[in-house]
């Protein structure tokens, strides 16, 4: 059974952001993705599946060999969630920046 994992515990592990920032460039195979890390093959290949088994990438055969692609859909989803907090942020502080002036105006 493969459970469907959660994409922010997906992108939480530094390995797993940069096995991303690599797609970003372009399509690897685990080989190639494996090259640019001191782990063992066989941890590459976990990470893989777990950033498959949310979506992040995708695999597609050709020929003998997997290449792993970013999928840039799942991440507008990230990236929307993101401008939501940072919307909700920025507000926050804007209401701290008025409670500041208000008390330096009261300290003049």
């Amino acid at each position: 059974m493969n459970k469907r994992r959660d994409i922010f515990q997906a992108i939480a592990d530094p390995t797993r952001r940069a096995i991303i920032m690599l797609l970003a460039v372009g399509a690897m195979t685990p080989n190639a993705i494996a090259e640019h890390f001191d782990s063992s093959r066989q941890a590459i290949s976990k990470h893989l599946q777990i950033l498959t088994s949310c979506e992040i990438v995708k695999q597609e055969q050709q020929g003998r060999q997997i290449q792993y692609h970013l999928n840039a859909d799942k991440m507008k989803e990230v990236e929307k969630w993101l401008e939501q907090f940072k919307l909700l942020l920025s507000k926050r502080f804007e209401q701290l920046d008025e409670v500041l002036k208000q008390l330096k105006s009261d300290i003049q």
